[in-house]
């Protein structure tokens, strides 16, 4: 129980989002196209990767419609939106400032 409390602690102090709020985005772009993947989407429970991603900015605008939501995924984010505020997200989500 500590643990699940934990991992969801971390992930709304990172991602700034929680189980019960499916948008948390300010930007007016991104309002209503961010949500939590739903339990019944891991059927033994949501497990952050090990890994963060390791990719750079030119990787990431490289990154084609697929991958890019693959990557979300992982990480229980379900993103609906062109693939160029996909990119923006992803890079707002896992560069720091000075990569960006």
């Amino acid at each position: 129980m500590e643990m699940k409390w934990l991992l969801t602690s971390a992930f709304t102090q990172m991602f700034g989002y929680s189980n019960q709020i499916s948008q948390t985005s300010n930007s007016p772009s991104t309002r209503n196209k961010i949500k939590m993947m739903k339990k019944e989407e891991y059927p033994r429970g949501f497990q952050v990767p090990l890994h963060y991603p390791k990719y750079s900015k030119s990787d990431y605008e490289a990154m084609d419609d697929l991958s890019l939501d693959l990557l979300l995924k992982q990480y229980g984010i379900s993103f609906e939106g062109s693939l160029e505020d996909k990119r923006v997200f992803a890079m707002e989500s896992f560069l720091w400032p000075d990569q960006l």
